[in-house]
């Protein structure tokens, strides 16, 4: 199993020489290693995957390829959406190839093995992709934070949006893991706090291919809006049958409870135009993030998803830490990024004492194919939603690390 792991354990070379004399006594072996962790190969791919891997690269050449004079090395690895992986790869990073902090991580059930054991370990963990709020809530940890935007966020605001625009009755299709089960529970409690109500739900695999049995279940609820807590291809094929077997057509709203702009570019604006979606990074929303937009797409093919673009910005978060710090001690560097707020693309927010990263987050509607005017020109801003009234109040946090009144 070791030898496995560590085959498919994908290095990046160090940048930099080798490490000044002065570094190797701040540092606890000489350089930094950042180990990028995520679906490499599964239904995540587009929204993370080497496109990640790619940006926490572009910020440790942006940050001049060292801290404190040492090195900084980025490795990545395929967690394959598995717990069990991704625990042990973390092990082995920390064990093996002294590996100082994790990123990325999309798949909550993932994020919450790799949590575990970043807490035993006492390492730093930069949650820039998984979505639960369980993270900086009952399952926080000292040495984490979270910069992805999370389920209470991304629930509230969008189902909260489309509950306003009058889909007062719900049906859910929920992926049948950890991330998809909190997202539900979330709008649940938004919807039914503004008078709707929710008209059923199934649970779907995750990578399910054929939709078609939970859409006519969808169908026959008479549900105005199909909520889909999923991600990924997931949420792509599910949009996609729903158009195909006419759901649209007959005045249902088919509600992204996550979306990324890889998946609005996979469906494409035929059948994506009305969706509304919640998101805290769009390549377009101003010069800051359209200057590193174009830097990411000249080397990859692409525009950022936020996954990718937040994980930029949360690694050089960190290696600011660390400078500050003047050491990459988990304990100071977590004293050091919470003492700083966290610039990203022209903007910044403070970290909260469990971790979470506040930021504003804006409600977009994906435009018809004639509104489009240039290549991923996708979005048109609904409203703006303060991060106050999109995550989740410190004094409701249930992070046992938090200090109450």
């Amino acid at each position: 199993m070791r030898r496995i792991l560590f085959a498919c354990l994908g290095v990046a070379i160090a940048q930099g020489a080798a490490p000044q004399a002065s570094a190797q006594t701040a540092l606890s072996d000489g350089k930094v290693r950042i180990g990028v962790l995520n679906d490499a190969s599964g239904p995540y791919m587009d929204l993370a995957g080497p496109g990640s891997v790619l940006a926490a690269r572009m910020a440790a050449e942006d940050f001049g390829s060292k801290v404190l004079g040492a090195p900084i090395e980025i490795v990545s690895a395929d967690h394959q959406n598995k717990p069990d992986v991704g625990s042990t790869i973390a092990r082995l990073w920390f064990d093996e190839q002294g590996i100082d902090a994790i990123t990325d991580v999309p798949t909550s059930s993932v994020a919450l093995a790799v949590q575990e054991v970043v807490r035993d370990k006492k390492k730093v963990f930069l949650i820039s992709g998984a979505a639960t709020a369980a993270l900086t809530g009952k399952s926080c940890s000292p040495y984490s934070i979270q910069t992805s935007e999370d389920t209470r966020a991304l629930g509230a605001g969008t189902a909260g949006a489309v509950l306003r625009g009058g889909a007062d009755s719900w049906f859910f299709l929920t992926a049948d893991y950890a991330f998809g089960h909190q997202m539900e529970a979330d709008s649940t409690r938004v919807i039914l706090a503004g008078g709707g109500k929710i008209a059923g739900s199934v649970r779907h695999p995750q990578n399910t291919p054929d939709f078609s049995s939970f859409l006519l279940q969808a169908q026959a609820s008479g549900a105005k809006a199909i909520g889909l807590a999923n991600a990924g291809n997931d949420t792509v094929n599910a949009i996609r049958q729903a158009v195909e077997f006419g759901l649209t057509q007959e005045g249902r709203k088919l509600v992204g409870l996550i979306l990324h702009i890889s998946d609005v570019h996979a469906l494409g604006l035929d059948k994506a135009h009305g969706l509304q979606l919640v998101e805290g990074f769009y390549w377009d929303m101003n010069d800051e993030s359209r200057a590193f937009a174009k830097r990411f797409h000249a080397q990859f093919g692409k525009m950022p998803t936020r996954e990718q673009a937040t994980t930029y910005a949360t690694v050089l978060h960190y290696l600011r830490a660390i400078e500050a710090a003047k050491t990459d001690r988990a304990e100071d560097v977590m004293k050091a990024m919470k003492a700083m707020p966290m610039k990203f693309f022209g903007e910044e927010g403070p970290i909260r004492e469990d971790g979470r990263w506040m930021h504003d987050l804006r409600l977009y509607e994906v435009k018809k194919p004639n509104e489009s005017k240039y290549p991923w020109d996708y979005y048109k801003l609904v409203t703006t939603i303060p991060a106050e009234d999109a995550f989740t109040p410190l004094s409701e946090s249930e992070c046992p690390y938090v200090k109450k009144p």
